[in-house]
């Protein structure tokens, strides 16, 4: 078996419009799953900190089923398994354009999965900000909602953003389990692709070079976003996407950092 350069670089280069279609909506599933997961993650981190325990033991138990079991798992049960059970169906239905059952499906899977891990980035990012300032807030005669908006969620945000790109990177990537659910993206679109040209190493590469396209783009923009919330903090910036991307360091920054506790004792002694 030899590898057909010519077809490599015209499927990488002038793809077909099928595999168009497919890295459309792949996208559109990654940002839209996304999306919903940010808002149900931030209502399950909310409960999670709640003074009712019975919102607390939801969050919990929550978090620790869809973080506990595979994605693959949980997209075959909301779509297969409930169908099966005649407990509910992902019917199709048109809003000016056809959304798919299947689409419906992996978007809700999607975003079920994402939330109960950004929960925890959201709870990690909240807590990092000293309780003193919203006892300080609420001294000034401030409302717990007003001291939540006004003070400490514009100071998480910019310690939540790193993750929360991270998390995206990765749910991007998992849009390829997708097609064990009949979802056309850009995974299922390259397998078809294989099965019909017999071609399956070609295309695979060029299907991981899309993902790796996209991944890189999103790698641009959370660095951006990092560096423009970085300045207005008035902190110095974010590294840099070519450090970010490959691990380019200048000599500075590979000095060794310095001991802040060998520092104190030798200032002691």
């Amino acid at each position: 078996m030899t590898f057909d350069w010519d077809y490599f670089w015209a499927s990488l280069l002038t793809p077909n419009s099928s595999f168009l279609n497919g890295l459309a909506l792949t996208v559109t599933i990654s940002v839209v799953a996304m999306a919903l997961a940010l808002i149900l993650g931030l209502v399950i981190a909310l409960m999670g900190r709640s003074r009712f325990l019975p919102l607390r033991i939801i969050a919990s138990i929550y978090i620790w089923i869809i973080r506990g079991t595979p994605l693959l798992v949980q997209l075959v049960i909301l779509y297969t398994g409930f169908a099966a059970a005649n407990l509910f169906r992902f019917e199709d239905f048109s809003i000016g354009f056809l959304v798919k059952g299947a689409v419906q499906a992996a978007i809700i899977g999607l975003m079920l999965n994402e939330s109960a891990y950004i929960s925890e980035i959201v709870r990690g990012g909240l807590e990092s900000i000293e309780k003193g300032q919203t006892e300080a807030a609420l001294s000034l005669g401030m409302t717990s909602l007003s001291a939540m908006r006004w003070i400490i969620v514009p100071q998480a945000i910019r310690v939540m953003v790193p993750p929360l790109g991270n998390s995206f990177n990765g749910l991007m990537k998992s849009t390829s389990v997708l097609s064990i659910i009949g979802v056309a993206e850009m995974f299922q679109i390259g397998g078809t692709m294989a099965s019909s040209t017999f071609k399956a190493f070609e295309i695979y590469i060029v299907v991981a070079l899309y993902y790796l396209l996209l991944t890189t783009i999103w790698t641009v923009i959370q660095t951006s976003i990092e560096n423009w919330l970085n300045t207005k903090a008035g902190l110095p910036k974010a590294e840099s996407i070519w450090k970010r991307l490959f691990g380019m360091r200048s000599k500075r920054d590979q000095i060794a950092p310095k001991n802040p506790l060998a520092e104190l004792e030798g200032a002691q002694a």
